[in-house]
């Protein structure tokens, strides 16, 4: 366990050098009457556009990266479908943060140029917004998707991938709120039992809020790969916690999958 958190304590927070203008332009007001929201896109792309799509998407990442604040892009690997893009952003001042960079990015001549090639290689976009769990803020071991950004001392993160859990919640006011005190009293067990692989660390834990509702995603970053997801998956279920916490989630929910994700060259998170 202390060889575990002294490798996560390597994970350290860094500014990101690309904030977005409209970030920098946000003001304090504004971030205290909106509360900071994520936006998941997902983009499903055309099997035989897929290397046109990413292409151009790499090509203008710095520019995407200038006008909104990109936190992490990825890919599925296996888990459900495949050949969508999917991009997670932090905007710190909510909605109204949200509308300025939306706006600045539909008046950019360049990002217009880039959509009119990266459009034609889609063939659905989905939008949903989601607020991370206060738990993300309470818990040091969880990074947050905010202003910051990992620097991994010593490690190669070219094998990294990225776990995106997503539970479909039953209907009802509650069932978020009392799902998220459940997997709260259960998570410390989890991350503390041994045999977790050093390179797992959770990276936010997120409830929806436009969309589909009474959703909740957790996303793990496994830094070892597909090894030592599966090393710390086994270590977990040793975690009795943790055990006894997802059989109350399991009475909550509806749906629940697991994708396996690998960041693009130019994500933020890698």
């Amino acid at each position: 366990t202390d060889m575990l958190a002294a490798t996560r304590s390597c994970i350290r927070p860094v500014m990101n050098n690309t904030i977005s203008a409209c970030s920098r332009s946000s003001s304090t007001v504004d971030s205290l009457m909106s509360p900071p929201i994520v936006e998941l896109r997902e983009y499903k792309i055309k099997t035989d556009h897929v290397k046109q799509y990413m292409a151009a998407t790499t090509t203008s990442a710095d520019l995407r990266k200038s006008l909104v604040p990109l936190r992490l892009f990825t890919v599925p690997e296996t888990g459900g479908t495949l050949n969508v893009a999917t991009h997670f952003y932090h905007y710190k001042g909510g909605f109204a943060e949200r509308d300025k960079c939306r706006a600045a990015q539909g008046a950019n001549l360049e990002w217009g140029r880039y959509l009119g090639v990266a459009r034609p290689c889609m063939i659905e976009q989905k939008s949903t917004v989601f607020v991370e769990a206060p738990l993300v803020k309470e818990m040091d071991e969880i990074s947050g998707l905010g202003e910051a950004f990992p620097v991994i001392d010593g490690q190669d993160s070219s094998g990294s991938i990225y776990e995106i859990r997503r539970y479909k919640l039953k209907l009802g006011y509650d069932t978020v709120p009392d799902m998220l005190s459940i997997y709260k009293s259960g998570l410390p067990s989890k991350l503390a039992a041994e045999g977790t692989d050093a390179t797992t660390s959770l990276v936010t834990l997120l409830y929806s809020e436009v969309g589909l509702l009474n959703e909740v995603i957790e996303i793990w970053r496994h830094g070892g790969g597909t090894e030592a997801m599966n090393r710390s998956r086994h270590a977990a279920r040793g975690a009795q916690e943790w055990r006894k916490a997802i059989k109350e989630i399991g009475d909550l929910a509806i749906e629940f999958t697991s994708t396996i994700h690998k960041p693009t060259s130019f994500s933020p998170w890698k």
